[in-house]
């Protein structure tokens, strides 16, 4: 067995259902703790350690960049157990594939890299070049006692960062076809419109919110919130949630909740996005409020450093010329972006993450393993 799959299996093993790390941070620190990492544990919540967080880093033998990776050991609920093959927290082999919670979301990409340190520390003794990780156990949860705090931590430690790497599995069809250098922002709200409740036979005596925010509905349907750019496509706004009414045939209601979210490009920012939502409500005289919450603010990387190591190393080990996208949802890359000035995403196969039998294929852990340390010796040798 390869080190990389004997890690990958450890820590899947582990039942770290977000945000219980379940000892996962604690194996990877002894991984790399001979390997001349300095391990920090950082632990943040309510109770002040309802987060895990390891920041573990090796210093370069002349002071040269900072490579890090950033990663979580935190995995989504199972879903239902009866639905999986195998147990979901016991690593199951069957037809090429490695079965478990977090095989694919992100415990392989984690194994691999530590593994790529170890190859590569061994390689390059002296390279002047550093390597931190940077793992949390809050990534799929709230996210607001993960990586934010850390990234803040090392703000506050003078820590510059040079290169990170995200482990979030980015493939589609095969190993190394697509790295994400970017994401869109996340910026969501609940709208409420007020109205008159009242019986339906008597329209005159109320006012329905339903028929009052069709007409400005239609128009933010209809309206172009930006053209995107050459990384972004233009950003959209949806809908995901409606609801007004008492349940009864004869009662008009008085009041409609609207539960929205835009995914929008670096073209936009969340402040110029509330204030043409209001300004598009105000013009059809729609009496509101607006609950907001951001998610997150779009990052993006353009091509250069980073990225041409990265998909370098992806051709010499795999053959496949990498795409770069800014597609899907949020990542942690959206806090180390605020830190670093490049950040890249990539790691396995997404297919199956955070579905019943979640899996990874064995034959990619091993040149995903080599695509982390290749990409390494470009930049820190």
């Amino acid at each position: 067995m390869s080190r990389a799959l004997q890690l990958t299996e450890q820590l899947i093993a582990r039942r770290s259902v977000t945000p219980d790390d379940a000892g996962c941070q604690a194996l990877i620190a002894a991984w790399l703790a001979p390997l001349g990492f300095e391990c920090q544990t950082l632990t943040s919540g309510p109770d002040g350690a309802h987060v895990t967080n390891l920041w573990a880093i090796r210093r370069g033998a002349q002071g040269g960049k900072l490579l890090a990776f950033a990663g979580h050991t935190d995995v989504v609920p199972t879903g239902p157990l009866a639905q999986w093959t195998s147990d979901p927290f016991a690593p199951t082999h069957r037809e090429g594939r490695l079965y478990g919670r977090g095989a694919a979301d992100m415990k392989t990409s984690i194994a691999a890299m530590v593994v790529a340190c170890e190859e590569f520390a061994a390689a390059h003794p002296q390279a002047p070049g550093s390597i931190a990780l940077l793992i949390t156990s809050d990534e799929e949860g709230p996210a607001v006692d993960g990586t934010v705090k850390v990234c803040e931590w090392l703000q506050a430690q003078d820590e510059r960062i040079d290169y990170c790497i995200v482990g979030e599995p980015t493939s589609v069809e095969r190993l190394g076809d697509m790295v994400k250098n970017g994401r869109r922002g996340s910026l969501s709200g609940r709208l409420t419109v007020r109205g008159v409740q009242g019986h339906i036979a008597y329209p005159q005596l109320a006012k329905n919110p339903v028929h009052l925010f069709a007409p400005a509905l239609a128009e933010l349907g209809a309206t172009e919130w930006d053209a995107g750019n050459a990384y972004f496509p233009p950003t959209g706004w949806q809908i995901s949630n409606i609801h007004a009414g008492t349940g009864a045939g004869n009662v008009i209601p008085g009041e409609l909740v609207v539960d929205f979210n835009f995914r929008f490009s670096t073209e936009s920012t969340p402040a110029s996005l509330q204030d043409r939502l209001g300004a598009v409500l105000d013009r059809h005289g729609v009496e509101y409020d607006i609950a907001w919450t951001l998610g997150g603010e779009p990052f993006l990387t353009p091509a250069g450093t980073l990225s041409t190591a990265l998909c370098g190393a992806i051709r010499d080990e795999t053959g496949v010329e990498a795409a770069l996208s800014t597609t899907g949802g949020t990542s942690d890359g959206r806090f180390i972006a605020k830190i670093c000035p490049q950040v890249i995403e990539f790691g396995p196969l997404n297919a199956s993450i955070h579905k019943i039998d979640e899996c990874v294929a064995v034959a990619d852990i091993e040149p995903l393993k080599n695509i982390y340390r290749r990409t390494l010796e470009s930049l820190l040798t």
